[in-house]
């Protein structure tokens, strides 16, 4: 390690130094001057799933305190409530950052009781940069195109290669989008947000954010906390450490989920022939990861891929039975078609996640500080390698373009806070993709906030996903705003038992079997859009879009 970092001081000096610094924004931290108030045109967009949807634009300002500037334009979409009197609107967020959020006021307002429901107008949007609103991002179409290089870096010339794609990527940006770029941000997004509710013609803002959203929903709080109705946040973001401590911490939760993957293929030998050792089993997975770098699976999976294809089982363990399936194939049968099958399901990165990474690196690269100095990110990835090696270096390179982005990052709001109405935190314990500790971080920081846990639970986005213990929690709240507090000054108000595991899919046990059963996957089961679509190879995880892991974006 020491000669390779020697080697690559020069090198990430030099790319660094390739990239031209654009302007930073003023971004202060008081309210905008005032503006003329926005106004909603409502326009029928039904689908066969939400017949009562409802679509409009906004017109928002790009820099908030020019608001006599250049405006851009976000895209809404709305369940109107359906009682008689409403409590107002519930803004829904499925996190990223980079995850279309027009797909969730529809299925949250399916998802809830109905008298629950019927109460709110549940609000979906599309942040600044995603998907519909205008413009969106989309920095450097095929950046995860396949096969890429192996993440992990084997020699110098492999990271100086990785290194130049970063830098690459980086660049792309800065070129294609300079005019917008220093304004994709959490805190212009979350005074966005403030726009939205002026626009509803409401006083107060109530809110239900997933993954990254909760984040969002933190910093809003903080710049209007007299704004906030009812604000309920689902699998927390670490206020302590956006973005790189973060991604660090994600690293070795993503690999004890994988580990607990393998503990169950273990588990279901008779099903997967892969033995009943979780050891073994994972050591089987690193020799097909091994032998995908020469013969990339169906010429397109290969090592990066691979990762790419099970990052979404760290994310919702439904996916396990098919993943299995893929492995057991390949490895008892010598198939790849099975692995090429479920990376086009589960990995495979199409526009949607090209456009929901641009905005993932633009707000984390220009939310926060990152290393500049590539030797820092050397050493810790190498470090956190040895002991959390399924996708570590996978996340390093997917973050890597801001160690040389093009512009000033900005320091991260202090989210603390004591002005607000009870909040509601969720939380699982084992969940990889935002750790438990990110829960306890903002209960702790948010006064009065209640914090349920999913005792034992390891999937990311725990509400309407499913558990009716938690949802009773929610619900609960929405329709009355009070939490469950924990008697004794227990830091945690009230647990629920994580679901059960799944059971592998109904096939006979032998091995060959597996491949068939993997294949057939591919028709019965949809594959998602958009991480579930910011943690695929561009970011985002796939899951059905009919169930709320369809539609979370996730911090990677």
């Amino acid at each position: 390690m020491t000669t390779r970092a020697g080697m690559l001081i020069a090198a990430g000096a030099l790319v660094a130094g390739t990239v031209t610094v654009l302007p930073a924004s003023a971004a202060g931290t008081g309210d905008p001057a005032p503006r003329p108030l926005p106004s909603l045109s409502w326009t029928g967009c039904a689908t066969k799933a939400y017949p009562r949807l409802q679509c409009a634009t906004l017109k928002v300002p790009l820099v908030h305190h020019d608001p006599a500037g250049r405006s851009i334009t976000l895209a809404l979409t709305r369940v109107p409530h359906t009682a008689e009197t409403s409590e107002g609107p519930l803004l829904v967020n499925p996190g990223g950052p980079g995850g279309s959020g027009r797909s969730m006021a529809g299925y949250v307002a399916a998802s809830l009781p109905a008298e629950v429901a019927a109460r709110y107008d549940v609000i979906g949007f599309d942040p600044r940069g995603v998907g519909e609103s205008e413009p969106a991002l989309d920095c450097r179409p095929g950046h995860f195109d396949p096969v890429r290089p192996d993440s992990v870096p084997r020699g110098t010339a492999a990271e100086r290669n990785a290194l130049e794609r970063a830098q690459a990527f980086a660049a792309a940006c800065g070129k294609k989008h300079a005019d917008v770029l220093p304004y994709i941000d959490t805190v212009s997004t979350a005074r966005d947000l403030d726009l939205i509710r002026k626009a509803l013609g409401a006083e107060r803002l109530h809110y239900l954010g997933y993954s990254y959203g909760t984040y969002l929903g933190a910093v809003y709080a903080r710049l209007y906390p007299e704004r906030v109705g009812r604000m309920a946040l689902d699998s927390v973001v670490n206020p302590n450490g956006v973005w790189y401590e973060d991604n660090i911490a994600q690293d070795y939760a993503f690999d004890t989920r994988h580990k607990a993957f393998m503990a169950w293929v273990a588990k279901h030998d008779a099903a997967y022939g892969l033995g009943d050792d979780p050891a073994a089993v994972e050591a089987a997975w690193y020799r097909m990861r091994e032998e995908l770098r020469d013969s990339p699976a169906g010429g397109k999976v290969g090592p990066g891929e691979l990762e790419d294809t099970f990052l979404p089982g760290g994310y919702y363990d439904g996916y396990w039975p098919k993943l299995a399936s893929a492995f057991s194939a390949y490895v008892n049968d010598r198939d790849p078609a099975p692995l090429t099958a479920a990376y086009e399901r589960y990995g495979e990165a199409d526009s949607a996640a090209d456009n929901g990474y641009s905005v993932y690196t633009a707000v984390q690269c220009r939310d926060a500080a990152w290393p500049k100095d590539w030797n820092v990110w050397r050493k810790d990835n190498w470090e956190v390698h040895a002991k959390a090696p399924f996708s570590t270096w996978n996340n390093a390179w997917y973050n890597a373009p801001c160690a040389f982005w093009p512009v000033e990052p900005l320091t991260p709001p202090d989210v603390s806070n004591d002005q607000l109405p009870p909040v509601l935190i969720l939380q699982a314990t084992d969940d990889a993709a935002t750790p438990y500790e990110g829960g306890l971080a903002l209960h702790r920081m948010i006064r009065g906030s209640s914090l349920v846990v999913e005792e034992g639970g390891g999937n990311h986005g725990v509400t309407l996903a499913g558990n009716d213990c938690l949802d009773e929690h929610l619900s609960t709240y929405l329709a009355t705003g009070t939490v469950p507090r924990a008697e004794g000054g227990a830091e945690v108000d009230a647990v629920c038992a994580a679901l059960p595991a799944p059971k592998p899919d109904p096939a006979p046990s032998k091995k060959k079997t597996a491949g068939k059963q993997a294949t057939d996957a591919s028709v019965t089961e949809k594959s998602a859009t958009g991480k579930a679509a910011v943690k695929r190879a561009s970011g985002w995880v796939p899951r059905s879009g009919t169930t709320l892991h369809g539609l979370l974006g996730h911090v990677r």
